[in-house]
This record gives C-alpha cells, sequence and structure tokens, in this order.
C-alpha cells in the first residue's frame, strides 16, 4: 500500500463519490479472472485494489469525525501492525 496514493484517492472520494471506487474495484477484480494475466500484472491491479480499499477506510474514517491526516496515521498502522503479526 502506497501513502501517497490512498491519500490521493481519498481526496478524489471526497470530490466525487465513494461509488466510482467501488466500481472500479469491482471492474479490476473481475479483470483478475483474465487467464492470459502475468503475476506482474495480476501484482499491479492487487496493489491499485489494495489502495482502492484503504481509501475507502480512510474516507469512512473521515465522515466519523476524524481528520484526514489523523485517519491515515491510524489506518497505516492498522496495516504495519497486521503485517508485523
Amino acid at each position: 500500500m502506497k501513502l501517497p496514493v490512498i491519500k490521493h484517492l481519498t481526496n478524489f472520494i471526497e470530490e466525487n463519490d465513494e461509488d466510482f471506487v467501488i466500481e472500479t474495484i469491482e471492474t479490476l477484480e473481475a479483470l483478475t479472472e483474465v487467464p492470459s494475466l502475468k503475476d506482474e500484472e495480476l501484482d499491479v491491479i492487487g496493489e491499485l485494489i489494495s489502495n482502492m480499499y484503504g481509501a475507502i477506510e480512510v474516507h469512512k474514517s473521515i465522515k466519523e469525525g476524524s481528520s484526514q491526516k489523523d485517519a491515515l496515521n491510524s489506518f497505516m498502522q492498522r496495516v504495519v501492525g497486521s503485517i508485523d503479526k
């Protein structure tokens, strides 16, 4: 996950609508079923999907009253904490 990408996507969600990102995730998930995709291509798609899910989570925290900075930091701490376990 890339914090600058998640921050940019969070700004996109705030300016537009979360549904755009959700529909993009669904499209990318459907693309993963293409049998001719290489592992590297699947990795890129997976990274995009995870960043989009991260942005949705950050956006939810912001809607619940967190500042963008606090929401991003909290999310990344959860991610790093889950990786360390």
